[in-house]
């Protein structure tokens, strides 16, 4: 084993706009970098900013503050070469960019080529095109950069990088979670190192930012396509990975023309004999599905709380599975302590609910406010009554209960400024099967992606390390008990029906007629899609929650409320 490059992969955790709190971050790792030796340090992409900046990047100020912040940190560098993500501004406009730093000095600057408009990503909006590859000689190393979607594409940026003679491409990444990503991650870089021979050192963002999660997973793979190294999932870390100089690919530099690529020479790097052994680390553990989500769950949610200044949150509890999944998930996240119940129940609550939800209570440890609502509620339809006189009870009595219980939690919400987290998940949510200012309302809703019938499978994980969650919850019917007998399964197919469907029209975006051969009833996929279009006007007015599939509502699916297209169906919905 000859000579080695140690490369140190910071995989942190920024806040978008805080743009002195991430200096200080991206100072610790350099600090930390340095203390391991690294040759070379790479950060995110956007580190200095946070991922993704969105309309921050219209003020001047905040464009100016990054370019101060870069300033500050090329200043704090020594003889590493670190790359750091940044916005760059030329000519008045704006570039998604990563700075090489060397010896208190920018040495050179890499802007990202392809740039994502689809999803959740709006780079077309802010940000001008790169045209120029890269090259760093880094000693008798070839470097090449790049940042995240720049992968993504068949004629990608790195092809030049690595035909022109780059060994190692440094990739900057803030590439947000979603189920199985990490796996697509790692196929299209594998294919990527294997056919172009060259190690890929893959950098990404950690921590949560709105609805969206990054889960890290930063890793290395070598010119087999095989990955050498791999960063934990959701956890800020420095990943160092030491590569054998032997084992880089023999490659001659065939730079073309000047003008078509930017080249930077950094001579007599610092380069270690032998040091860390990476025999045996090419077997990555990937974590179970569910698992991940629950990791992007809790990650998330303790993020959004803390980032945006709250140290207590509050949650109705039902009784039903819903509410008792995300009291645990809270708990996790944020500690008993920080976490407040509030059960409220009506004429129609059952005694096993009251049961199972102070069963909840007493295992999660967390404290518990009984508000009932009869009185309340009944007072509701004596001042109605002269308004509703002829008519019959129907879902309007029902919603009534739903929008006394959020008037409650908000009113505790102002008084002591906790968090209201709601409680509806993704089937819920594709069909209006929720309250607008009753269960809806909130600040934060967990679980707003995440599909009932993963709902139950993971209480059934986070039991696996604890039982927490009450055995009848998980067993019980579900029932918004707003009235006698109450089922979901009188409005709505079996959930493992619904997400099926859902899944196909929302995520899938497949045709009507597709997804009555999947499901084999035309009546019952038109009702549900009637139902999925005539709800739009509901989720807009939901608050924000964590993305965990590949495509959750709001930024990832931009439907219009006022919609007259209806595909196959008879007539139009209405708002109801």
């Amino acid at each position: 084993m000859g000579k080695c490059v140690r490369i140190g992969l910071s995989q942190i955790n920024v806040t978008v706009g805080d743009l002195e709190g991430n200096k200080r971050k991206i100072k610790e790792y350099m600090e930390l970098g340095y203390e391991k030796g690294v040759s070379i340090l790479v950060f995110p992409e956007l580190c200095i900013t946070g991922y993704p900046p969105e309309d921050l990047l219209l003020h001047k100020d905040f464009v100016e503050g990054n370019l101060k912040v870069l300033k500050e940190v090329t200043e704090f560098s020594n003889k590493v070469l670190s790359i750091v993500g940044f916005v760059d501004q030329k000519n008045s406009q704006l570039y998604n960019a990563a700075a090489l730093i060397y010896d208190c000095s920018i040495v050179g600057i890499y802007h990202k080529q392809v740039l994502p408009n689809y999803g959740v990503f709006d780079e077309k909006r802010y940000f001008a095109r790169g045209s120029l590859p890269l090259m760093c000689r880094f000693g008798p190393l070839n470097l090449g950069v790049s940042i995240c979607e720049d992968i993504w594409v068949p004629e990608t940026p790195v092809n030049v990088e690595a035909d022109i003679g780059a060994q190692i491409i440094l990739i900057l990444n803030a590439s947000p979670f979603y189920c199985g990503k990490v796996r697509v991650r790692e196929q299209i870089l594998s294919r990527l190192s294997a056919e172009k021979e060259v190690f890929s050192i893959y950098v990404n963002l950690v921590g949560g930012q709105d609805e969206l999660v990054f889960d890290g997973n930063s890793m290395v793979l070598g010119p087999n396509g095989k990955v050498i190294a791999k960063a934990p999932a959701f956890k800020e870390d420095l990943l160092v990975v030491d590569i054998d100089l032997d084992t880089l690919p023999k490659k001659d530099v065939k730079l073309k023309e000047k003008g078509q690529i930017e080249e930077i020479v950094i001579n007599n790097p610092m380069l270690l004999d032998p040091g860390l052994d990476l025999k045996g680390l090419g077997q990555v553990d990937y974590l179970d599905p569910v698992e991940e989500v629950y990791g992007a769950l809790i990650l998330g949610l303790t993020d959004y709380v803390k980032k945006n200044g709250f140290d207590k949150v509050v949650l109705g509890l039902s009784g039903g599975i819903d509410s008792s999944l995300v009291a645990t998930i809270a708990c996790d996240a944020l500690g008993h302590e920080a976490v407040k119940g509030v059960f409220m129940p009506s004429p129609y609550t059952s005694k096993e609910s009251k049961e199972d939800v102070f069963e909840l209570v007493r295992n999660l440890q967390m404290e518990l406010f009984e508000v009932p609502i009869t009185e309340t509620y009944e007072a509701y339809l004596r001042t109605l009554a002269p308004v509703f006189r002829g008519r019959k009870e129907d879902i309007t009595e029902e919603n009534i209960q739903a929008r006394i219980r959020g008037n409650i939690l908000m009113a505790i919400s102002n008084k002591f400024g906790w968090l209201v987290l709601t409680t509806g998940n993704k089937s819920e949510m594709s069909v209006g099967y929720a309250t607008l200012y009753g269960d809806m309302a909130g600040g934060f809703a967990v679980i707003k992606d995440v599909p009932k019938t993963m709902v139950y499978e993971l209480c059934k994980f986070r039991n696996k390390m604890g039982k927490v969650i009450p055995h009848r919850v998980l067993i019980k019917e579900p029932s918004a008990e707003l009235r006698p007998g109450q089922k979901d399964t009188d409005t709505l197919p079996p959930y493992e029906v619904l997400d099926r469907i859902i899944k196909a029209y929302v995520e899938e975006d497949r045709g009507f007629d597709e997804i009555v051969r999947l499901i084999g009833d035309r009546v019952l996929v038109e009702k549900v899609i009637r139902m999925i279009d005539g709800n739009e006007y509901k989720r807009r007015q939901a608050p924000p929650g964590i993305k965990i599939t590949p495509k959750a509502f709001g930024k990832d699916r931009r439907m219009p409320i006022t919609n007259g297209f209806r595909h196959h169906l008879k007539e139009k919905s209405k708002l109801s």
